[in-house]
């Protein structure tokens, strides 16, 4: 059942038989609940869920990815590379990443995309977003899950995922549409999600997005927005898309 939020509340979604201490750090059954709860529409739904679960499973994959490569360190020589030159590359980090932070974290990065809805597709009608307000969706998304009583190392998710990072001297400067402030991830696990969010579109019909297009998208913000990106496909490697691109029938561009 879809309940349409429109400018009401979104507070007590959950089962109220649930306990709310439960809902702190949502799980993925949790998440999936949420999103069924908030969207206003099937078709909502089925963009913005199907991007979450995309970026999710691009995520933990590169997580995976990584922690593997910390691990393999222990039992390698000194001398040994810091980069995976194959799997699609990345780097060893610092520490092990936590998979299931970034599985939760994925699903549920984009839910406020439910809240700034121009129209929500119901009855055959096109989906349309408030394109002025779209890059509010991280912190609508954010303020959503606040209110849910989720914790702020899963809403956070929601609220630092935009572009490559926003710096606050971004958002004064180049006078976007939101309170002043810096919308960067403040851990490897949002960085993660952030960088994997990059290689889908919810555009209509959705993609999948090649490194390369990703590339040419960033470096439009500038060279320290490509350089951030160069960044992050040095310490994460490119994602092999294909499998996902024939599994949900979505051409990479």
């Amino acid at each position: 059942m879809f309940v349409n939020v429109g400018q009401q509340s979104v507070k007590s979604h959950f089962p109220a038989d649930l306990p709310r201490m439960v809902l702190m750090v949502p799980n993925v059954e949790m998440a999936e609940a949420l999103h069924r709860k908030v969207a206003p529409s099937q078709a909502a739904y089925d963009l913005i869920h199907t991007h979450c679960s995309i970026i999710s499973t691009i995520a933990v994959g590169i997580t995976d990815r990584v922690n593997a490569l910390f691990l393999k360190q222990c039992t390698l020589p000194q001398d040994a590379p810091e980069r995976d030159p194959a799997h699609g590359g990345g780097s060893i980090p610092p520490r092990l990443l936590n998979r299931d932070l970034v599985q939760v974290g994925a699903l549920l990065h984009d839910i406020g995309t439910y809240l700034i809805l121009k129209d929500d597709g119901a009855e055959g009608r096109p989906l349309t977003f408030q394109g002025e307000r779209y890059i509010q969706h991280g912190l609508e998304g954010y303020r959503l899950l606040i209110d849910e009583g989720v914790d702020e190392s899963v809403a956070q998710f929601a609220r630092n995922h935009t572009g490559v990072g926003l710096t606050r001297r971004q958002v004064e400067e180049e006078h976007l549409n939101l309170p002043p402030d810096d919308y960067v991830p403040v851990n490897l696990e949002q960085e993660v999600v952030m960088y994997a969010d990059k290689f889908h579109s919810k555009r209509q019909p959705p993609i999948f997005v090649s490194e390369a297009t990703a590339a040419r998208r960033t470096a439009k913000y500038g060279p320290d927005n490509l350089k951030r990106w160069q960044d992050l496909v040095a310490k994460y490697g490119v994602p092999d898309l294909k499998p996902l691109a024939d599994h949900y029938g979505m051409e990479i561009v």
